[in-house]
């Protein structure tokens, strides 16, 4: 990593925390009313060993529902991308079940699978996330310039080949941009499923602790630890995406 490439998100982020603090001190909001960065400090010192605790919960169960929809959302994007018959029949349920609000969803989930919390969580990070990925996929794939197939197929290419030579390494700029939105929505989905459902397991319940309690500055605090967990997950998919997909930014 160059050393602008740190510099501007780090500045970046100083400013912001700046503003923040600016913002509470100029309108005289109580720490009961608006938590600012300098009340965050004492929030994780008195609860670092929860923030530990929960934030791990919290990743690897949305680590686990995002590995879900990149299956998923990938096979789905292959279906409607190389078949325009399964693009028409499936564009439609998949929009229309994107277009439901997840937050009434998971009270569903909640009761079909009751005492299954685990499950649960995963269930609704891989919901709300496969979409678009399924969508990249199929995009990508379905914009393959025929030119290409015509010609592989003339020299004796199978499918399979044409999907590895070809069709892959053009879809992996829109898998990895569609990536980088689903790791956000994953959080998301993890998050609600916490807090709409609380089982005292993740950040989720422990923000719902500090509502309970009206500790302010914790709930802050785990909103400002969601955002780095999904930071750090974001910049994990920026590394893959240089190490497989670097040429499409040359």
């Amino acid at each position: 990593m160059s050393l602008r490439s740190a510099f501007v998100p780090a500045t970046a982020l100083i400013v912001f925390l700046l503003l923040w603090e600016g913002l509470v001190w100029v309108n005289g909001w109580p720490n009961y009313k608006m938590a600012s960065p300098s009340d965050l400090s004492p929030a994780f010192t008195k609860h670092w060993d929860l923030f530990l605790v929960m934030s791990w919960q919290t990743l690897w169960r949305t680590v686990v529902g995002l590995l879900l929809a990149i299956i998923v959302g990938t096979g789905l994007g292959m279906l409607m991308g190389f078949s325009r018959l399964m693009r028409d029949a499936l564009y439609p349920l998949l929009v229309g079940f994107n277009a439901i609000p997840k937050a009434t969803v998971v009270p569903i989930v909640a009761l079909m699978f009751v005492g299954q919390h685990d499950f649960n969580t995963v269930l609704i990070a891989f919901m709300i996330s496969f979409f678009p990925i399924a969508v990249s996929v199929s995009i990508g794939l379905s914009t393959l310039e025929p030119e290409y197939r015509d010609i592989l197929r003339s020299l004796g290419a199978s499918q399979a080949t044409i999907f590895w030579k070809i069709a892959l390494p053009k879809t992996l700029p829109e898998f990895f941009g569609a990536l980088k939105v689903a790791v956000t929505l994953a959080f998301i989905g993890t998050n609600l499923m916490e807090i709409v459902s609380p089982h005292g397991r993740g950040l989720g319940a422990l923000f719902d602790s500090g509502k309970t309690n009206s500790d302010y500055p914790l709930m802050f605090a785990v909103l400002v630890m969601l955002a780095f967990l999904g930071i750090v997950l974001f910049y994990v998919v920026v590394f893959l995406e240089r190490i497989f997909a670097g040429w499409a930014d040359r």
